[in-house]
C-alpha cells in the first residue's frame, strides 16, 4: 500500500468562470464602450468594439501552457531583446582572465547576487558551514548533504511515519516563523567509476595474471555504465527581514546572522534525523558547497575532484578544492527551450500535482537516466507561509469560493465536480489552520542534463515521458530555462516563487 496525499487546492480561487477579481473588473470595464455604442445606435462601432473585446478576453483569460497570452508576449519580447543586446549570454571572469579574487563567486543568471560566508564553528571538529547570502532575493540559506534509505522497501506504516515526519518538519518551520522554504534536491548521475578505479589501483597486485586484470577492467567498465550515483541535498531558506529580527540578540553583522542560522539548522537537522529517518545530515562547508556547485554545472568534473582528493592524501601540496571563482561555468547561454552551460545542455519542467492525489515516492522514475551520460535532477520546494498570511489567504480563498458559487448559481450554471472539490477544500483550509497545521505551497522542478553533442530536445521528451509515467503532468518552462535549471541543479536555495520568501 502507498501513502497518498491529496489535501491540496488551488493557490487562488477565481470568482467567476475561474477569473480573478482584477481580470473580471478589466473585462467588465472594457465592455463599457460597447454598451455606450449600442445606446447611441452606432452599430458599426459596436461591432468593432465587440471584436476588440473578444481579442482582449482571449489575451487575458485563455491560458497557454500555464501562462496567459499577455505573459507569453512579455516573456518573448524580453528574451528577444536580451538576445539582440547580448544579455542572454554570460562569460565567466576566469575565462577572460579577469578573475581577481578567487573566493568571490562568479555565477550566471539568478546566481549573480550570491555571496558565501563562513558560519560559526560547529561540533567537536569546529567545522564552519557555508552561509549563503542572496542579495537579489534578500535571503540567507544553508545546505546539507543528506542520506536516506529510500522508500522502495518501506511498508505502509513506515511511509506514513515518514510522511508524518515531513509534516512535523513543515509545521515546526511555520511555528518558528523564520524559515520561509525547505528544499529537497536529488541529483541522479551515471557513475563515473572514480572510486572503483582508485580501489583497484590500491588493491591490484602488480604480479597478478594478465587475464584477471583484464576481467577486472571489463567489469569496472560495465558497472560504470550500468550504475547510477545519487546525491541528495536539503536547503533551508530564511528571508533577511526575519533573520535580522532573530539575530538581534546575537549582535550585528554577518556573525550574528550566522549564529541565528546555526540555531535554525540544528532544529531542522533534529527533525530530519528523527521524523524523516535521515541516516546522515552534513552541513556543507564553503569548499564542499563550491564542489557541489561545480559538479552541478559540469557533472563530468567530479571524477577529477575525486582523483585530486586521493592524491592530496599522499601529497598535501595537491590542491583538491574548487575556488568559488571557478565554481560556475566558463560560459552560459539562455535559449527559448533549453539552457546551455559549458559543454552541457539542460531542460527543466515543472510537475503538476494530479487531482486524485500524489503518492509518496511516485517521482522515483523521474530520476532514472536513460543513457550513460544523462543526468536527472529533481527539486521539491516547500514554501512555508506564516500564520498571519495563511489566515488572510484562507479567508480570501473561502470568500472567493462562496462568491464564485453564488455567481454560478445566479447565472444558472452547473458547478462541475472538479470545481465543487476545489470549493470544498478551500472551506476546509480554515479548519486545518485552526488545528495548527501549516499552509505550504509546494512545487517541483525536474531537469535533464546531457552533453551538448547529444540532442537535448530528445532527452527533454524523455523527461516528459518519465513524468507522465509517474502519474504527473509535465509543464516545460519555456523562456525561463536558465532560472529553472539553476534552481533544479544547484543547491544554493534558489526559489522560483519570490512571493513566498518575504
Amino acid at each position: 500500500m502507498a501513502t497518498v496525499f491529496a489535501e491540496y487546492a488551488r493557490n487562488r480561487q477565481g470568482w467567476f468562470f475561474g477569473l480573478s477579481g482584477a481580470r473580471l473588473v478589466l473585462l467588465v470595464a472594457a465592455g463599457g464602450p460597447i454598451l455606450w455604442a449600442v445606446q447611441a445606435d452606432r452599430w458599426s462601432l459596436a461591432g468593432v468594439l465587440c471584436v476588440a473585446w473578444l481579442v482582449l478576453a482571449l489575451l487575458v483569460t485563455v491560458p497557454v501552457r500555464g501562462r496567459s497570452a499577455v505573459g507569453w508576449l512579455v516573456a518573448s519580447a524580453s528574451l528577444a531583446a536580451g538576445t539582440v543586446f547580448g544579455w542572454t549570454r554570460w562569460r565567466a571572469k576566469a575565462a577572460t582572465g579577469q578573475a581577481a579574487d578567487l573566493e568571490t563567486p562568479d555565477l550566471p543568471g539568478v546566481l549573480q547576487g550570491i555571496e558565501i560566508h563562513d558560519g560559526p564553528p560547529q561540533g567537536p571538529s569546529n567545522t564552519r558551514f557555508a552561509l549563503i547570502q542572496d542579495h537579489a532575493q534578500r535571503t540567507w540559506a544553508a545546505t546539507a548533504a543528506i542520506s536516506h534509505p529510500g522508500l522502495a522497501l518501506a511498508d505502509a506504516e513506515e511511509r506514513d511515519a515518514q510522511a508524518a515526519g515531513l509534516t512535523e518538519l513543515l509545521n515546526a518551520c511555520a511555528r518558528a516563523g523564520s524559515i520561509s522554504a525547505v528544499q529537497f534536491q536529488i541529483r541522479s548521475v551515471p557513475d563515473d567509476g572514480a572510486e572503483r578505479e582508485q580501489w583497484l589501483a590500491r588493491h591490484e597486485h602488480p604480479h597478478a595474471p594478465q587475464l584477471s586484470q583484464q576481467v577486472n577492467r571489463e567489469i569496472a567498465a560495465n558497472l560504470s555504465q550500468a550504475s547510477v550515483r545519487t546525491e541528495a541535498f536539503v536547503s533551508v531558506v530564511v528571508p533577511e527581514s526575519r533573520l535580522a529580527r532573530l539575530a538581534r540578540e546575537y549582535g550585528h553583522g554577518v556573525a550574528s546572522r550566522g549564529r541565528a542560522m546555526a540555531t535554525l539548522v540544528a532544529e531542522v537537522e533534529a527533525l530530519l534525523r528523527t521524523g524523516m529517518r535521515m541516516t546522515s545530515v552534513e552541513w556543507l562547508t564553503s569548499q564542499q558547497l563550491a564542489a557541489a556547485v561545480r559538479t552541478g554545472f559540469a557533472p563530468a568534473d567530479r571524477a577529477g575532484l575525486v582523483d585530486a582528493a586521493a592524491e592530496q592524501r599522499a601529497n598535501p601540496a595537491v590542491n583538491a578544492t574548487v575556488p568559488w571563482a571557478h565554481a560556475g561555468p566558463s560560459g552560459a547561454e539562455t535559449v527559448a527551450r533549453h539552457y546551455v552551460h559549458d559543454a552541457w545542455c539542460s531542460i527543466a519542467a515543472t510537475i503538476t500535482l494530479p487531482t486524485r492525489g500524489a503518492v509518496l515516492g511516485a517521482l522515483a522514475p523521474v530520476l532514472v537516466p536513460t543513457e550513460p551520460q544523462e543526468r536527472r535532477c529533481l527539486l521539491v520546494t516547500f514554501p512555508v507561509v506564516t500564520q498571519a498570511v495563511a489566515d488572510r489567504q484562507s479567508q480570501s480563498a473561502e470568500w472567493s469560493a462562496d462568491l464564485a458559487e453564488a455567481l454560478r448559481a445566479r447565472a444558472g450554471m452547473k458547478t462541475r465536480a472538479k470545481d465543487r472539490a476545489a470549493i470544498g477544500r478551500a472551506r476546509e483550509l480554515d479548519v486545518k489552520l485552526a488545528w495548527g497545521n501549516a499552509l505550504v505551497l509546494p512545487y517541483a522542478v525536474a531537469c535533464v542534463t546531457v552533453p551538448s553533442t547529444m540532442r537535448i530536445a530528445e532527452f527533454g521528451r524523455r523527461l516528459d515521458t518519465s513524468i507522465r509515467r509517474a502519474g504527473y503532468a509535465p509543464l516545460r518552462l519555456d523562456l525561463a530555462q536558465d532560472s529553472a535549471v539553476t534552481a533544479a541543479t544547484i543547491p544554493l536555495g534558489v526559489t522560483l516563487d519570490h512571493r513566498t520568501i518575504q
